[in-house]
């Protein structure tokens, strides 16, 4: 059984500690890490099944009801330890509808946050293109201004739920020409584009070593109502930055539940392995590794619900949520790694627990915000604040 002792921290409230104990029991009798072949379907059902269950409207804020940051680490924390498609279901809803959720009018909150919290319908956020991950100023996908439209030109890649989700977030550059309002950062708005949508195409399908669905999209030509800008003009950035605040904190959540699952894996795996007369507990090596494993969750678990009891206080987190995610999808590979060391040749055996966390854990390392990103993110937060 995994290590509860950190609902007991200061960081978390009575309600915290009574979400991830219920949340774990509903998990074990309704999660099956075994989706099949079908990742598309196994997806549509996980977001009915989170929806009727009540976890979605966690991971959706808008109309006046503040997004609870714990709340979400937490959830993904254990939906992540029972099953990743899971963790990504949940995951994938409150990021997709994050920006509508902070930034949305009062009817586009209304028209699709109950929808998403009930998993009616399914989000997805649309920010990467191929010239454009990390460096999100490169953006090339085009939004102009036609009367009450708005036109999109260009692809996004990685997407997340592309080809499965009923509306899209996207990002694209409205501004025209030099000068501010037209390079970088400030010329990014952000569109809410309903499958379907004339001009808009899922140009490609893409698999990946953790199967979800992901895929890359094309615009050509797609109009969009103006009605359907989240924000103003310009603001896309801060959109999508806001958004990413909130929801990188969760990924190094999700990290810990990886971790925390691994590590069970190994602990039941020592005692139980016969070598040389004795348990692979036994040994110094094995006892030393499990040392360092558990030792190195903790710490991660440290920065990662401090990063989010600060953003529930209100604070700034960029900085935190950065060493969050930075030190708990690091650590979390180099524990889940030694779980397969411990395993030996049945560690790497397609399916087993410890090979599937393998597969899962890699892409956290790259998504909103790869390791390398996130140091440049903690070394600009520190040389700003020394007035550098």
């Amino acid at each position: 059984m995994a290590d509860r002792d950190y609902l007991d921290w200061p960081f978390l409230e009575p309600r915290h500690r009574a979400l991830a104990l219920e949340l774990d029991a509903w998990a074990a009798d309704h999660l099956n890490p075994a989706h099949g072949k079908d990742v598309d379907a196994a997806c549509r059902a996980l977001v009915k099944e989170l929806g009727s269950g009540g976890w979605l409207r966690h991971a959706i804020g808008g109309a006046g009801q503040a997004i609870d940051t714990r709340a979400i680490c937490l959830i993904r924390e254990t939906l992540a330890r029972h099953a990743g498609l899971a963790d990504f279901a949940f995951a994938m809803q409150g990021l997709g509808s994050g920006a509508i959720s902070l930034f949305g009018s009062p009817a586009q909150q209304e028209a699709w946050l109950p929808r998403v919290a009930s998993g009616e319908a399914i989000a997805a956020f649309a920010l990467s293109e191929p010239q454009a991950g990390s460096d999100v100023a490169a953006m090339q996908c085009a939004a102009r201004r036609e009367g009450d439209e708005y036109v999109l030109e260009g692809e996004k890649t990685w997407i997340s739920n592309g080809g499965i989700a009923d509306f899209y977030v996207v990002f694209a550059r409205t501004g025209i020409g030099g000068g501010e309002g037209g390079r970088g950062s400030k010329g990014i708005s952000a569109f809410i584009v309903e499958a379907g949508t004339r001009g808009f195409e899922i140009a490609e399908r893409i698999d990946v070593i953790a199967p979800h669905p992901l895929a890359r999209l094309r615009f050509s030509n797609c109009r969009v109502p103006a009605s359907k800008r989240i924000g103003e003009e310009g603001q896309g950035f801060k959109v999508a930055m806001a958004t990413l605040d909130v929801f990188r904190t969760s990924v190094a959540a999700a990290s810990l539940g990886f971790a925390r699952r691994a590590l069970d894996e190994a602990l039941g795996r020592a005692c139980e392995r016969a070598m040389f007369g004795k348990t692979l507990a036994d040994f110094q090596l094995t006892q030393a590794k499990l040392a360092q494993m558990a030792t190195g969750i903790d710490a991660a678990a440290l920065l990662t619900y401090r990063a989010a009891w600060m953003r529930d206080q209100g604070k700034k987190v960029t900085k935190e949520a950065a060493m969050a995610k930075l030190t708990a999808t690091e650590t979390a590979q180099q524990v889940i790694d030694a779980a397969v060391q411990l395993f030996g040749g049945q560690g790497v055996v397609s399916g087993e627990t410890v090979e599937t966390l393998y597969r899962e854990i890699r892409a956290l390392r790259i998504y909103e915000g790869a390791s390398e990103v996130q140091l440049l993110i903690i070394a600009r937060e520190l040389l700003a604040s020394g007035g550098h």
